[in-house]
């Protein structure tokens, strides 16, 4: 398949490398390539909005270890080792971490890359979420916050409602909350509905004040002012940029 493709751009005088292009379209379906040491080389939009970065110059270079937690890295090291001997792994159901400290089952497919003598110099994969619902692995702090957080994202949640659902007091889960996450519980809540607001941005026809109420903010002019203080930028320029 892949050389009957490169034989067709040949054949209209192409560059292979312009079809990339194409993955940054790709919604919900984080792209990569990595070097042989696992270093991403590339990414495609769809994995900066997974780990909630806005620069693909935050992520090349950088290998899972910096991205994802160790468990989490050490199993994508096996399936690398294993890709780099040669082997394809295809639909592989895993774990994939994202930027608000949650998990999600997704499919994953991997494939090595050749050089024009046949030698493995790195890996490319793409993965997508299964229709599985999933909160943060269990080995993570704090989890039952960080789950009640990402599903009433769009909701008022007050210290002591989560303090509650942990089974703490209102001080020890801040202090602990502090701790893992080095920010309040309330920063965490604005960080991460801007966040999730970047997705609704790039992939969805919605208006700025729609999106402003879907994720929680009071409105468009609270929306704005928030995005632009964790992204410098306002939403809509933001939205313009990426949809380019």
């Amino acid at each position: 398949m892949a050389l009957s493709i490169h034989a067709s751009l040949q054949r209209i005088g192409a560059a292979a490398s312009e079809v990339i292009i194409l993955c940054d379209a790709l919604e919900d379906a984080p792209l990569w390539i990595k070097d042989v040491k696992g270093r991403y080389q590339w990414v495609n939009r769809s994995f900066l909005l997974n780990f909630g970065v806005e620069d693909r110059d935050v992520v090349l270079g950088k290998t899972d270890y910096d991205l994802c937690g160790l468990q989490l890295a050490e199993q994508y090291r096996v399936d690398d080792e294993r890709v780099l001997a040669g082997e394809c792994l295809v639909g592989r159901v895993e774990l994939v971490g994202r930027y608000n400290h949650t998990a999600r089952w997704c499919s994953t497919t991997k494939i090595p890359l050749h050089d024009s003598k046949g030698n493995v110099v790195g890996t490319a994969g793409i993965t997508r979420p299964l229709a599985i619902p999933v909160g943060p692995p269990r080995h993570e702090p704090m989890s039952i916050a960080i789950r009640q957080i990402s599903e009433q994202v769009g909701r008022s949640l007050s210290n002591a409602d989560l303090a509650r659902a942990c089974g703490l007091s209102l001080r020890a889960f801040e202090r602990q909350f502090q701790a893992h996450y080095r920010c309040t519980p309330q920063a965490y809540v604005r960080q991460l509905r801007v966040r999730l607001s970047c997705h609704a941005l790039v992939n969805s026809r919605k208006s700025l004040a729609e999106i402003a109420t879907e994720f929680g903010f009071s409105d468009q002019s609270h929306f704005n002012r928030e995005f632009r203080k964790l992204m410098d930028e306002t939403p809509g320029s933001y939205r313009e940029r990426h949809q380019r």
